[in-house]
């Protein structure tokens, strides 16, 4: 939300912040990519999804992966990343990371398209910076105390 602030577009997934920043901003405003709540659980309940064979089908992905143990990242040492490799490919791809793959890709892709119709970028960045005023830490605060804490608004008088 503080990169919207500043008149960032949203490059995401629609889940959690990214749907209330939709839902000011307008959705045509964000670039979404991947499954949705619903595709993830159904996939989740199939059983089928196997973070292998997605990277034995996608080169690009396949890539990916195997630079995490090669790229210029890893400073010469190969097992930096391991783990990430580990929790994708070993540990099932708990949060379908590679699932979305190829939708991110291509939300890339329309990003780069946005971006060079700078007029429409424009838009989108104002409308961002224009909508973000509801995710103020005063509404915030404000609405905690209404819904959570029920605390007396104290009134503070600068002059005493």
């Amino acid at each position: 939300m503080k990169l919207m602030m500043n008149g960032a577009l949203t490059l995401g997934t629609l889940d959690g912040a990214n749907i209330e920043i939709a839902d000011y901003a307008g959705h045509e405003n964000e670039i979404i990519f991947g499954l949705k709540a619903d595709e993830v659980q159904k996939l989740a309940d199939s059983g089928t999804y196997s973070p292998w064979d997605v990277y034995n089908k996608d080169p690009r992905v396949k890539n990916v992966m195997d630079s995490l143990f090669s790229g210029p990242w890893c400073g010469g040492d190969e097992n930096r990343f391991r783990m990430i490799f580990d929790e994708i490919m070993n540990r099932n791809d708990q949060y379908y990371v590679l699932a979305d793959f190829d939708s991110y890709c291509q939300a890339c892709e329309a990003a780069d398209a946005y971006y060079e119709d700078k007029a429409r970028w424009a838009k989108a960045a104002l409308l961002n910076i224009a909508s973000s005023g509801y995710f103020t830490s005063d509404r915030t605060i404000e609405e905690y105390n209404r819904d959570i804490w029920h605390l007396k608004k104290l009134t503070v008088n600068p002059d005493e």
